[in-house]
């Protein structure tokens, strides 16, 4: 059994009872497929993508160079895992270094015979200055599509270069070359249905990333034809224009595509505009609906997404995943940390849970980002890269269970319970304060309680067990319709509220405060929906400070001080709760007197 399975908990793992617990999902805790440059963390590496070969090893592809994205040297290669990601080979080239005929952006394709296709962008022609003559050092995703293959599960690759031919269309004509050139790229798997290949490529119009648009190469005998030379290629959607649409900006781009079992396809992709765009296509990608922002539900509320790449699976049981950062930030950054959210097909649209944290790093700034999933007798993994190190993780599957099973979850977390009251019924003026873990090594706690204010007056005290310095914790009402949390552990203080707005007069809401001791945040889950800073805000979660220790305060706990309102069935638990659990908190009892 892995230590994941036996842990319990999602992302946490201890060797005995009352052992330091490990948190699975930093990143430092994975294991390493290579890395271009360490110690000094020079040298470029990126864009994972990987299959199991027919042999049962683990393939895995990337861009790489000793300089940075973009530059002269930069070439594709691979690493083979025989151990399930425990260790991995050498790179092996699939692309070799060619001078300034860089190459990236590799995506594989392993066949039902053991083939595996390796496509790429490959700048055969060694374009290093734009039409105008400005010199560029990181000239690249321009060229040909290219694609070598290998028949023995990635150890050597074929010694010829095939291309795949793109149609030219408006946006290829009035590019900067005008059309001399094609400038493209693609992060995704490609998708295998129905006997044909779809491979998702994103088409730039003008250098670097501007004016993006989505078309999806098809191959109805990719998966049969031995004979390179004889695959067939057509460029999706028909017409001259690609999937796209003008009030979502010129960043459209990075498109993922996935196969509904009712026959449809389902397309994701990034934006700068704070969110991700999605459409259908319901007749095998000729046509599409109008790209429309991401929501969790149709006509539900809108995902958050900065301009990073985000990547969307279907898994082996017919369900769905999507990675994305849940926030609305503009640019590139942060990519720290990455939530997963999963989802259900119902009546030929996709469902999306509220979603989780997947993977964190210590290095706030540093982020993860190209990711790619591993399947395999029901265990999952993930990879990604900082730009310098790509790594691997495994995945508690009950994570992602609890994420497509949220919906009828209506059960009540007992696992680290350690204070339960129905202060409404039996009202006290305070109680014992559980002792709570140690933040700055990963410990967390989550306080749960259903609460009904007779006005929303800011100041008033839900729960405080602050000491006569003003070390603890205290939860009160503050402006705009929020509930917030403070903490201090006698230097440091940090603290976050929920959304603005959800807090009403005269109704019960469930309100659940999740202290994840790991990455550092606070998050709000308010009558079942995670909190994701709305209109108002880009964060609906936030960072205390990684130095934050001790927040044990008086050793009491003093219940409702100042609230004008009721509190009742409070909870405590000495660990962060998922956003399954809490959500299954609320779903166990919504109807409150």
């Amino acid at each position: 059994m892995s230590a994941i399975a036996s842990a319990g908990h999602s992302g946490l793992a201890a060797s005995a009872f009352g052992a330091e617990q490990v948190d699975l999902r930093d990143i430092t805790t994975g294991s390493l497929i290579f890395t271009e440059g360490l110690p000094s963390k020079r040298g470029y590496v990126d864009t994972t993508n990987a299959v199991v070969t027919k042999d049962g090893n683990w393939l895995c592809a990337f861009g790489t160079c000793q300089g940075q994205e973009g530059w002269s040297d930069q070439y594709v290669a691979a690493c083979v895992s025989e151990d399930q990601g425990k260790s991995w080979s050498e790179p092996i080239a699939i692309e070799p270094p060619a001078g300034v005929k860089n190459s990236s952006n590799p995506v594989l394709l392993a066949t039902p015979s053991g083939r595996i296709y390796a496509f790429y962008d490959y700048n055969i022609d060694g374009i290093t200055h734009l039409p105008d003559g400005r010199k560029m050092p990181q000239l690249y995703l321009i060229g040909w599509y290219g694609f070598r293959y290998s028949d023995d599960g990635g150890r050597t690759w074929s010694k010829k270069r095939y291309r795949v031919p793109i149609r030219l269309t408006d946006v290829d004509r009035n590019n900067d070359w005008g059309g001399e050139q094609q400038m493209f790229w693609g992060i995704d798997h490609p998708v295998t249905y129905g006997g044909s290949v779809y491979v998702s490529i994103t088409k730039i119009k003008h250098y670097h990333q501007k004016d993006m648009e989505g078309w999806f190469l098809k191959s109805d005998n990719i998966l049969t034809e031995l004979d390179p030379d004889k695959i067939r290629w057509q460029l999706l959607p028909d017409g001259d224009h690609g999937l796209r649409a003008a009030e979502h900006g010129s960043v459209q781009s990075e498109f993922n595509l996935v196969a509904l079992d009712n026959g449809d396809l389902y397309c994701m992709y990034r934006t700068e505009m704070g969110y991700p765009c999605h459409a259908y296509s319901r007749d095998g990608g000729h046509s599409w609906s109008k790209p429309v922002p991401a929501t969790y539900t149709p006509g539900g509320r809108r995902m958050k997404h900065n301009r990073a790449c985000p990547r969307l699976w279907k898994t082996n049981n017919g369900k769905y995943l999507f990675w994305f950062n849940n926030q609305g930030a503009k640019d590139f950054w942060p990519r720290n940390p990455v939530w997963i959210t999963g989802g259900i097909e119902r009546d030929g649209f996709i469902h999306w849970s509220q979603p989780e944290i997947l993977l964190h790093a210590p290095e706030i700034e540093r982020g993860m980002s190209y990711p790619d999933l591993i399947q395999e007798d029901g265990s999952y993994w993930v990879t990604e890269t900082q730009k310098t190190i790509a790594r691997i993780h495994e995945i508690d599957p009950a994570l992602l269970e609890g994420l497509w099973n949220q919906s009828q979850t209506k059960t009540v977390t007992q696992q680290d319970l350690v204070l339960s009251k129905d202060v409404d019924k039996q009202p006290v003026p305070k109680t014992t304060m559980p002792k709570l873990p140690n933040l700055s090594n990963g410990g967390g706690f989550s306080i749960d309680f259903w609460l009904k204010l007779d006005q929303t007056l800011a100041g008033q005290v839900i729960l405080d067990s602050r000491n006569d310095e003003g070390k603890g914790i205290v939860i009160l009402t503050s402006k705009n319709g929020t509930i917030r949390i403070d903490l201090n552990d006698g230097k440091n203080t940090g603290g976050w509220e929920c959304d603005a707005g959800l807090i009403k007069t005269d109704r019960w809401h469930h309100i659940v405060i999740i202290v994840d001791g790991g990455p550092k945040i606070i998050s709000f889950v308010v009558d079942g929906v995670l909190c994701d800073g709305r209109a108002s805000r880009d964060f609906g979660w936030g960072r205390f400070n990684k130095d934050m220790v001790d927040v044990n305060g008086s050793g009491e706990l003093r219940i409702a001080p100042s609230l004008k309102g009721r509190l009742k069935l409070l909870r405590v638990y000495d660990r962060y709760l998922r956003t399954s659990e809490a959500i299954g908190n609320f779903q166990a009892m919504t109807q409150v007197e």
